[in-house]
């Protein structure tokens, strides 16, 4: 009973971690993704609001992201404009910088923790004989799962980004540095989170339907087909 239980909660934890796996790896893909950064600098105009060349925009990407993935505490941003240096942001952005670089490194625990409990799983079927197709099931569940949640938060984005994302704010952070004025504002406005929300449930959705769809064909070419009234068997 006991076992039978443990392997029920296994399996649920499984297709659990389906999702935070393709949700912390399409987010970690955004937060170091050059190109999406240069793409809302031009589509925002960031170069006409800050005055600041293009080439600087793309060595504040690149710089940010060196952040992100750095062991340094605190950021230091210098930019030139008109042939003058200067720090990029005030203290108060350079803060929220720092919390910022906080979600990015959890972001990046829970994809490894996950992905190391699935890829662990997944080894334990198959070496341990248990059944391929239940854990091909597994999958496509976790698959679907992920599919439902991009669809819910992509209908929760059309009613109201902006309030969504305003509480996310007062969740993640304990301070509203998030607001400092200041270029932060000016190289990130709302519409550049917009798209950037948009990009990731596009990449979400496309990751689980190659996951979902690789678990389907494994279960449509062993013969006998999906069977979705044993998805949880």
């Amino acid at each position: 009973m006991l076992l039978k239980i443990a392997t029920v909660t296994a399996r649920i934890l499984f297709v659990i971690c389906i999702p935070f796996i393709i949700l912390t790896a399409v987010l970690g893909i955004a937060f170091n993704f050059v190109p999406l950064y240069e793409y809302g600098f031009e589509k925002y105009g960031v170069t006409d609001s800050t005055g600041l060349a293009n080439s600087e925009l793309t060595k504040i990407a690149e710089g940010l992201i060196s952040y992100f993935n750095s062991d340094e505490e605190n950021l230091k941003l210098v930019v030139e404009k008109d042939g003058v240096s200067f720090e990029l942001f005030t203290r108060e952005e350079a803060l929220h910088m720092k919390d910022v670089k906080g979600l990015v490194r959890l972001d990046y625990g829970v994809l490894i923790g996950t992905l190391v409990y699935v890829i662990s799983y997944s080894l334990a079927i198959i070496f341990l004989h248990c059944s391929r197709r239940r854990l091909a099931r597994s999958y496509l569940f976790g698959s679907g799962l992920t599919l439902i949640l991009m669809l819910t938060l992509w209908l929760g984005s059309l009613s109201d980004f902006d309030s969504i994302f305003y509480q996310f704010h007062l969740l993640a952070f304990t301070n509203d540095f998030w607001s400092a004025e200041g270029y932060m504002l000016q190289l990130f406005p709302g519409g550049f989170w917009y798209d950037t929300a948009m990009f990731c449930v596009l990449g979400m959705v496309l990751l689980a339907v190659l996951s979902g769809g690789a678990a389907a064909a494994y279960l449509v070419f062993t013969g006998k087909g999906l069977l979705f009234n044993r998805l949880m068997s």
